[in-house]
């Protein structure tokens, strides 16, 4: 037998029966369909026919949940998708308990989401999305504990309403902020009403305050020669002429 043969065959037997699981993979070992171990990283000897290697990532994965149609508790029919992320912690389990623990993830996690917006009313599925998605990872994350698959985090990405709806909240919105606005002007009036009695209580209780004051105003029009000003004399002036003994 040639070097030239040895070196082929080698190359054969190594293509046959050598098998690399990468460092983000570990190895189920089936040994004549019985599990005979798990395999860390690097190169494996498998035996065709009576052995075979079933390889797991333990990456985390992100898996899309489709939109699924759920009814409200307030019976509004919603559009809902999402998204899971989760990561295989036990490859034995993930293997020899479920078919397929990718495919039952996600239908676990469309199942789930449907009946916890079938449990809440619309207005706490719009305004309370991340304590419905951590309520949805946990119920998942506990269910498949016994594949060996932790729940990482799941994320709500879009909730539809009807055309109708839709419109409805729209102007429900509206009405708030015109409602908010009518309430912020008044409550202004209020603060500037409140002022106004302020300085009146402060003018009248000061002598000569209330001249000082026409005075002032009687300045500010005399810039604007364009006005034609119309005032009446305060009291405080009149009884000032009567001290001196003004007479007609």
């Amino acid at each position: 037998m040639s070097f030239l043969t040895i070196i082929i065959l080698a190359v054969v037997l190594a293509v046959v029966f050598l098998k690399q699981i990468d460092q983000f993979e570990r190895g189920i070992m089936l040994t004549m369909g019985k599990y005979s171990g798990m395999k860390e990283p690097g190169w494996r000897i498998v035996i065709p026919v009576f052995q075979r290697l079933i390889k797991v990532d333990t990456r985390i994965k992100a898996v899309d949940v489709p939109d699924q149609n759920a009814i409200t508790r307030d019976n509004v029919s919603v559009g809902v998708n999402a998204v899971i992320y989760y990561r295989v912690m036990n490859p034995e389990l993930a293997v020899l308990k479920v078919e397929n623990f990718f495919f039952a993830v996600s239908q676990l996690a469309q199942t789930t989401m449907r009946n916890v917006v079938g449990e809440v009313e619309l207005d706490q599925l719009l305004t309370e999305r991340d304590s419905l998605s951590e309520r949805i990872r946990t119920i998942v994350d506990e269910a498949t504990d016994g594949w060996g698959v932790k729940v990482e985090n799941v994320e709500l990405k879009d909730i539809s309403l009807p055309g109708d709806m839709a419109r409805t909240i729209a102007k429900q919105a509206e009405a708030e902020r015109e409602r908010r606005a009518v309430v912020i002007k008044a409550e202004g009036e209020v603060d500037a009403a409140e002022n106004m009695a302020k300085a009146a209580r402060t003018l009248a209780s000061q002598n000569g305050a209330l001249h000082l004051r026409t005075l002032q105003s009687l300045n500010d029009l005399s810039s604007d020669q364009s006005n034609t000003v119309i005032f009446a004399i305060p009291l405080e002036i009149l009884r000032a002429f009567e001290g001196m003994g003004i007479k007609k």
